[in-house]
């Protein structure tokens, strides 16, 4: 028995969280029953999503696509103002859905992940797990000392909220453009430009460059994607305490041409994880 929301994630419907929301909104029910947060399943029961029936579990391949996500682009699946979405252009799945991971503001590029497997998207997404983001942030000015050491111990935004970055370094730039590195654990809405707001520096370009142990490859265009070859997806469900998954096949994503690209690692040595 697991509970409601476990079993469905691992069916690739959404994340855990997103579930959860599900569940409390009245959107499932079991057995004819409306679901409760908390109700254990094990499997053999029908389940309805919004009246549909939700697919017995067959286990899928498990699925991770690597992003470079444009600026401009919004992380939900619809938007009413037509914007493109992350989802936009992927593969189709013959079970489940993509799920994002992650997820970058409209403004924010770079590094973003999707994955047909709930399951795996709550554990890289969930705090306790503690992965750290990496960022490359662009500033119209050059930091001094004390700001930066500001930003480091911790400073409070307009939110209320004190947040600091766990590193802040130096990249490159001048005499407009100041390019910065920054690592931090939990990154909430618009919360870089929120810090750097609050020293008076201005933020015109932010891009995720790493998310946990996964880097973005460096030949990976805007907009484009990849997927994360059978070896890196062990190793990473390894290191998350993941049961090993049924990898997927490269033929089977119709909508990509495999690559030697496809092949090389997107995952650095990392601290192992509690």
């Amino acid at each position: 028995m697991e509970r409601l929301q476990k079993h469905m994630a691992g069916l690739g419907l959404a994340s855990r969280r997103a579930i959860e929301g599900w569940i409390a909104a009245g959107r499932v029910s079991v057995d004819g029953e409306t679901a409760r947060l908390g109700m254990r399943v094990d499997g053999s029961e029908r389940i309805l999503l919004d009246g549909k029936a939700v697919a017995k579990r067959q286990s899928p391949p498990v699925r991770v696509l690597i992003l470079n996500k444009r600026a401009g682009v919004i992380c939900t699946r619809k938007d009413n103002e037509g914007r493109p979405t992350c989802f936009d252009g992927l593969p189709s799945l013959r079970q489940g859905r993509w799920i994002s991971i992650g997820r970058l503001d409209v403004s924010t590029s770079g590094l973003l992940l999707v994955s047909n497997d709930g399951e795996f998207a709550n554990r890289m997404m969930h705090p306790s797990t503690g992965l750290d983001r990496e960022y490359a942030v662009r500033l119209d000015i050059r930091l001094s000392e004390e700001q930066e050491a500001l930003l480091r111990s911790g400073i409070q935004i307009d939110t209320g909220e004190t947040v600091g970055f766990s590193d802040l370094r130096f990249f490159r730039g001048g005499p407009s453009n100041y390019w910065y590195h920054l690592v931090l654990m939990e990154g909430r809405n618009r919360q870089v430009r929120r810090m750097f707001d609050a020293v008076g520096a201005r933020v015109s370009r932010l891009k995720r460059v790493r998310f946990g142990p996964i880097i973005l490859p460096s030949g990976l265009r805007a907009g484009q994607f990849r997927p994360m070859s059978a070896k890196d997806t062990l190793a990473l469900y390894g290191l998350l305490g993941l049961p090993r998954p049924k990898i997927w096949k490269s033929h089977e994503l119709k909508a990509h041409k495999p690559s030697k690209k496809d092949r090389e690692s997107v995952l650095i040595p990392y601290p192992q994880l509690r």
